[in-house]
């Protein structure tokens, strides 16, 4: 059988600019390469899985609208099977405005549009009874996500929520994950809900998945990635060494890469390994999909570290 990664997530068109800081409230401040280009968080893992080979369905939602078509281009183009694709008469596509700092990080505010209208029953019984993976993101309605979860574990798969943004913790059903993926400050706000103690991400990591009894995955940009185990077995990864132009999308990145490797051969180091050079990649070229890079990339930058 095909393994298949079922992608349940949120799909945007971006407008990325350039600009020399964020503004304050009341300030303008003036921009500069204005660039339209797909994106949403599960937009872009599907599309960085299907890059490095992963077989992946995605089931999001976008507008009636012009801006639709636009931002599932990419994912087209790639190969990544958009049958659980809907258009919702009533809302428009998500868009998200992505300013881009002097030294590539970013500042976003997202308008979710048709996203916030995706339901649990737009993935199909046989889209869910046949995956064996399920990458789910916070940009959709959590309690949908977490119906789909249930659906797929039922059916002896695994899932990995990547919980960015890091809201609606309490909609959060552990038993159903299996791989939880968090930067740094969603892990500080995750251990705040959860009223674990402050501590260095290797401590955090470590009482999240004993808490919540799955690996918990921490992303930590320049400095690598680590991952702790719920018997606490501690995994570090160095990133590789960039000069980011743009950070957008290098999350996504890691996680759709992540969940691809994991799905090829389920070994958390090769994983986490190709995972980090996935994301150093993607900090190269400004946008979020149109940054990622190939599997034959991947595999050259690991092959001469």
């Amino acid at each position: 059988m095909t393994k298949r990664l079922l992608v349940f997530g949120s799909i945007n068109l971006d407008l990325g600019l350039q600009v020399p800081q964020a503004p304050r409230a009341g300030e303008t401040v003036l921009g500069t390469g204005p660039q339209l280009s797909p994106g949403g968080k599960g937009a872009n893992q599907a599309h960085a899985a299907r890059l490095y080979g992963a077989d992946v369905r995605l089931v999001g939602r976008v507008g009636s609208d012009t801006l639709g078509a636009q931002a599932l281009a990419m994912l087209r183009a790639a190969g990544v099977d958009l049958s659980g694709v809907g258009h919702d008469e009533r809302h428009a596509t998500g868009l998200a405005t992505v300013m881009v700092l002097p030294g590539g990080d970013n500042a976003i505010v997202v308008g979710p549009g048709a996203n916030a209208a995706l339901l649990a029953r737009h993935a199909a019984e046989s889209a869910t009874s046949s995956a064996c993976g399920l990458l789910l993101q916070m940009e959709v309605p959590a309690a949908e996500s977490m119906a789909v979860a249930r659906r797929v574990r039922a059916a002896g798969g695994w899932v990995m929520l990547n919980l960015a943004p890091a809201r609606d913790v309490d909609l959060i059903e552990p038993a159903l994950i299996d791989w939880l993926v968090v930067n740094g400050q969603e892990l500080q706000a995750l251990c705040a809900a959860l009223t674990l103690p402050a501590g260095p991400p290797e401590a955090q990591a470590a009482a999240v998945a004993a808490a919540w009894g799955c690996t918990t995955v921490v992303t930590l940009g320049a400095q690598g990635a680590l991952s702790c185990s719920p018997d606490g077995t501690l995994l570090r990864m160095a990133a590789r060494p960039v000069s980011a132009r743009d950070t957008t999308g290098a999350g996504d990145t890691f996680c759709g890469v992540l969940a691809a490797a994991w799905l090829e051969a389920p070994d958390p180091a090769t994983a986490l390994r190709a995972a980090c050079t996935a994301a150093s990649l993607a900090c190269l070229k400004p946008g979020a999909q149109a940054a990622q890079p190939l599997r034959s990339e991947i595999d050259d930058a690991l092959a001469h570290p």
